[in-house]
């Protein structure tokens, strides 16, 4: 307590004079890629705890602010603070944002992962892009609506939660959609997974309108051996086994699936390029049994992940001893699902492909329910038109569907359609997330703060 009094005592001094522009921003998104969240080395409490101190210094109290944890998770808490609207009747808007990073290597990375770098244009550090640029756009937005004293016709909320990254971690999102849902209870949620792209010069191609995702499930595949002496090898070896069972899953192809979200999205996102993958884009939504189209975008591993379920080796294990023969080697296969497909469905087909009776391919457990269809509301689809108009003009609003999993599962299924607006932006290379280097461009950190706080304003302040 005696932490968060001093800390207080200096925010409440500064915030006024900061909260009008983007080194408020700055300094905070600094505070986040600094706190080291990951599951290995970093504390989501910890940051939690940093950002109580904002939260309190800026007028929210303690009917305003609930924090959370269970007792064998303790870095892995979170916090949900509400600013309260006017209106008694309209329902509240959710924004969701995730404090955990994917563990980062220090001797791996150019930079500290856990040090915020701006450099050659670009902010980096673990968390810069997944997703600590949108948290701090959140908290700032509560921030600054607490400080002006605005009155929202709608309740706004705000949750930050740990557990996204990492399946066996305590997921906070999972946590309040089953023990609190009245605490995050909302007409809709504003959550990750939309943003834009460019085309890697710096020029914004689309800006994205996240509507719906694959639903991320690991499959443990595995073989057994008896074992033995290493001095006497025998070609019946489980690792051996292992091995060729991941080159068949590597090679492997699921068919192409589209929905009318994808097909929206390559139709569009197609027409504002004007190159050769822009013309195969378009044909492909036309025709989806177009080969040659599709040929030319599967070069790009983003739109070959959109068009099918994937499936990827991410963790492997196995032997016992440096003298001895496997008795055991496993790997991790992470797939993402496309919607309407059932996760047996893709178990039995990993079957199939390895076709091997020695291994077994098992599902552990399911992250969390199957993604579930949300609709295009232009109650949401309209101010976002609008706002986009003005902030970047001629750039296209395009549907899309997430490739990666959102906690926004857990939410759906409560009832809440959850929803990523653009606001940041991406290269074609990811940017390193979930890799090394991770990066962000500035000017996606500024105009996403300027556009998403007028989205906020704009939504909440609707009928």
């Amino acid at each position: 307590m005696k932490r968060l009094a001093v800390g207080l005592a200096v925010l409440l001094a500064s915030f006024p004079a900061q909260a009008q522009d983007n080194e408020a921003l700055r300094s905070l998104y600094q505070e986040l890629v600094e706190t080291d969240t990951s599951i290995t080395t970093g504390s989501c409490t910890a940051l939690a705890d940093k950002v109580e101190v904002r939260l309190r210094a800026a007028g929210y109290g303690d009917a305003d602010i609930t924090r959370f944890a269970v007792p064998d998770h303790p870095k892995e808490g979170g916090l949900v603070v509400v600013l309260p609207g006017t209106s008694k009747t309209l329902k509240p808007i959710l924004l969701l944002g995730h404090i955990d990073v994917v563990a980062a290597k220090r001797e791996d990375w150019t930079r500290d992962p856990y040090k915020l770098v701006e450099e050659k244009g670009y902010f980096w550090g673990r968390g810069t892009a997944d997703m600590k640029a949108l948290d701090a756009i959140w908290i700032d937005t509560m921030l600054r609506l607490k400080l002006g004293k605005a009155k929202l016709k709608r309740t706004l909320k705000l949750a930050l939660t740990c557990g996204e990254e990492t399946s066996w971690a305590f997921n906070g999102a999972k946590w309040l959609a089953e023990n609190k849902p009245d605490l995050i209870a909302a007409e809709f949620a504003l959550n990750e997974g939309g943003g834009g792209r460019t085309d890697g010069k710096g020029k914004l191609l689309t800006a994205n309108l996240h509507v719906g995702e694959k639903t991320a499930v690991n499959y443990r595949i595995e073989a057994t051996n008896p074992g033995g002496h290493s001095s006497a090898p025998v070609k019946d070896n489980a690792i051996y086994e292992l091995s060729d069972a991941l080159v068949k899953v590597r090679e492997f192809e699921f068919p192409l699936m589209m929905t009318d979200t994808t097909k929206a999205y390559f139709a569009r996102a197609g027409a504002a390029r004007g190159d050769d993958m822009g013309k195969a884009m378009i044909a492909l939504a036309a025709n989806p049994g177009d080969k040659a189209a599709e040929a030319i975008v599967n070069t790009d591993k983003a739109f070959h992940s959109m068009l099918r379920t994937t499936c990827v080796a991410t963790l492997i294990d196995g032997g016992h001893a440096n003298n001895a023969l496997p008795q055991r080697a496993g790997a991790n296969i992470n797939c993402r699902i496309f919607p309407g497909v059932s996760a047996e469905a893709v178990r039995d087909e990993l079957v199939r492909v390895i076709a091997d009776p020695r291994m077994t391919v098992t599902l552990p457990e399911l992250r969390g329910p199957l993604a579930r269809p949300v609709p295009l509301d232009p109650k949401i689809v309209k101010p976002i038109e609008k706002l986009l108009a003005k902030h970047r003009p001629g750039v296209p609003l395009v549907p899309m569907m997430s490739t990666g999993a959102t906690d926004g599962v857990f939410l759906e299924a409560i009832g809440i359609p959850s929803y990523g607006p653009p606001g940041t932006y991406s290269d074609p290379d990811g940017n390193g997330t979930h890799g090394l280097n991770e990066r962000l461009a500035v000017d996606a950190l500024y105009s996403g703060r300027a556009f998403l706080f007028e989205l906020v304003t704009v939504l909440g302040n609707q009928d």
